[in-house]
């Protein structure tokens, strides 16, 4: 016998959960975007998190921009300044596709705070061939063949340069060693070193 002051709830059955969330998700598609192309054209606000402004030098050229405090290094490159060499690869640190420099050392940009780089010198790997040239380790990689797909291709490169000037391509061991931190999924591991072997002679260390 059921209590007579038990709360009853209505029952819901699987088709009217499906079409609920199918309603909303295209209610959601319908809202309109105010000319906006994505979340890097938003205005600071409340909502969208606290804004900071930043100065600072990304291949050369003086930047100064209103920033969320919690973007990526990563994030403000690709999608506020268009910058899409670093790729987001696993976005956690280890895989290294985002690899670019600040203050001329190497850092996954994924892991760095776009607030961080407040009056720092960023380059990133649209930043370091010639005028009519490219960077001595670019052209490395082209006569070993060291990419495949090329999706990480930028972060080993940017930091093959970083390994010669901070002193760590002695040896091909000592280069495995320092470039352990960058994943190529395709296994272009031989080229890689041969590139970097080939290309220190010609960068200046730091």
């Amino acid at each position: 016998m059921s209590d007579p002051h038990e709360t009853r709830f209505p029952e819901i059955t699987r088709r009217q959960v499906l079409e609920t969330g199918t309603i909303m998700t295209v209610s959601g598609m319908m809202l309109p975007t105010s000319g906006h192309s994505g979340p890097a054209d938003l205005p600071p606000s409340p909502q969208n998190g606290v804004s900071l402004r930043v100065s600072f030098i990304v291949n050369g050229l003086h930047t100064t921009m209103e920033i969320d405090v919690r973007a990526s290094l990563l994030d403000m490159l690709r999608e506020r300044l268009s910058l899409v060499g670093a790729k987001k690869g696993c976005d956690h640190g280890q895989c290294g596709a985002c690899t670019v420099h600040v203050g001329g050392r190497r850092v996954a940009s994924c892991l760095t705070l776009a607030a961080k780089v407040d009056g720092q010198d960023v380059t990133t790997i649209e930043g370091i061939a010639g005028v009519d040239a490219l960077h001595p380790m670019q052209q490395a990689f082209i006569d070993h063949d060291a990419l495949q797909c090329g999706y990480c291709t930028p972060g080993q490169i940017m930091a093959a340069i970083a390994c010669v000037r901070e002193g760590h391509a002695a040896t091909p061991d000592q280069i495995r060693e320092y470039m352990s931190g960058n994943i190529c999924r395709c296994g272009a591991y031989v080229g890689i070193v041969a590139a970097v072997v080939q290309a220190a002679p010609h960068i200046e260390r730091s």
